[in-house]
């Protein structure tokens, strides 16, 4: 919240600042990114990647976590019937929980290869997205592109860039 209210804070101040300009006109511009890449069909394919992945990969969880829960009945049973030692009966209850470990383990790796596979399936399409939104705001004449989705500037002309003035009023190099 603080980031946002801090945000408009300094877009209010840029507008000021740009508005002082004599005969300096502004040229703003927005756009949907969430809309604008729902349209895109590299983004279709990328979807049906990942899930056709995370299918294949819960698949192998679920498996590993059917054969623990039939391994524990069995030892239940076992228990229940009484032809199972106490002794065994306790190592062999390490041992599922060893493989349960091994389960949590596996999710967390899921979690991982999916987000590496995410990374991978979308990373050229919003290269690609990026370059063509910055290249559009650039013929066009545009100051600044905001993100109507997100509320967040796509495009800014580094002309417009407060850093140097900034750093230059707090002493900075």
């Amino acid at each position: 919240m603080k980031y946002l209210t801090m945000n408009r804070m300094l877009f209010a101040v840029l507008l000021l600042l740009l508005g002082k300009a004599d005969g300096f006109s502004q040229k703003f511009g927005y756009l949907n990114s969430s809309a604008l890449l729902a349209e895109v069909p590299e983004v279709k394919q990328a979807d049906a990647n990942l899930r056709a992945f995370q299918t294949q990969l819960m698949k192998r969880g679920e498996e590993m976590a059917k054969e623990l829960q039939e391994k524990a009945a069995q030892l239940e049973r076992k228990k229940e019937q009484g032809t199972i030692s106490p002794r065994d009966y306790q190592a062999q209850m390490s041992k599922l929980e060893e493989e349960q470990a091994a389960i949590g383990k596996y999710e967390q790796e899921v979690y991982a290869r999916l987000a590496k596979k995410r990374e991978e399936e979308y990373r050229p399409i919003l290269e690609r997205v990026n370059k063509a939104m910055e290249e559009v705001a650039r013929e066009h004449g545009f100051w600044l592109v905001f993100d109507s989705s997100t509320q967040a500037v796509v495009y800014a002309e580094e002309a417009l860039d407060l850093m140097p003035l900034v750093k230059a009023k707090l002493g900075l190099k």
